[in-house]
């Protein structure tokens, strides 16, 4: 018996999905894992001139530069503060490698198709364009984003229009 992965699809043989979860403030955010790269400590970042304020520059990663977003300042959730659990999640978006800063990420969880219910209409900061969904598992909620759409969205101006 032999197992095939693809890129299409992270279901883990129960009908379930697999979320990384992180933290910016007090609330618990999660994102498709298999977007994830790697997760690095937070390291200075060189500051690019004129970027919109919650890109914070970039790092160089083995070899290439990638831009690192702030989503602490992206979501308007306060003046973010960097510390011993403050952490860079590496990103592959359409072939894109891209750095988010969040708070800690705390682990990674899976969601089956019923435990994931539709994010109800908000007028907030948060566009809710880029919701998937709200996850439960017990008593913790998990806001799940989809980071396609929001990392390739015209106002990141993170990844060049590919259609062009």
């Amino acid at each position: 018996m032999s197992i095939q992965a693809t890129n299409k699809t992270h279901d883990t043989g129960d009908g379930g999905s697999e979320y990384l979860a992180f933290t910016l403030g007090s609330e618990e955010y999660g994102i498709d894992i298999l977007k994830v790269q790697e997760i690095r400590g937070y390291e200075a970042v060189t500051r690019i001139a004129n970027a919109p304020e919650f890109i914070k520059g970039v790092i160089n990663l083995r070899g290439i530069i990638i831009p690192v977003v702030d989503m602490r300042i992206k979501f308007k959730l306060g003046t973010p503060t960097y510390d011993q659990f403050t952490v860079v999640i590496i990103l592959n978006i359409g072939g894109r490698i891209m750095g988010m800063v969040v708070d800690s990420v705390s682990d990674v969880t899976t969601l089956t198709p019923d435990q994931i219910k539709p994010a109800p209409e908000m007028g907030s900061a948060f566009n809710g364009e880029y919701l998937m969904g709200l996850g439960t598992v017990d008593e913790r909620m998990l806001i799940l984003i989809d980071i396609d759409r929001l990392m390739s969205s015209s106002e990141m101006g993170l990844i060049d229009r590919m259609a062009a």
